[in-house]
């Protein structure tokens, strides 16, 4: 998408190009709700979702403790 803007180092607010996120695959809808509510326990902040994207995922997002946007992720 060329409206992206070159990294600027801020994964919380804003998609940039480059690597932004790394994504978890893992079996099922539960298992993404169940790892959701326990980073969530864990004081780490859901930024989306669990929820289902329009390409046939069921994921949720959060941030890693050096603020890296992480993905977990399952194919619906």
């Amino acid at each position: 998408m060329p409206n992206i803007p070159a990294n600027a180092n801020d994964t919380v607010k804003t998609q940039h190009k480059g690597i932004i996120h790394l994504a978890f695959g893992v079996d099922t809808v539960k298992d993404v709700e169940e790892k959701a509510s326990q980073l969530r326990a864990d004081g780490f902040p859901i930024l989306s979702g669990p929820r289902i994207t329009g390409d046939g995922y069921f994921e949720f997002e959060t941030l890693d403790l050096d603020n890296n946007r992480l993905e977990v992720t399952t194919k619906l």
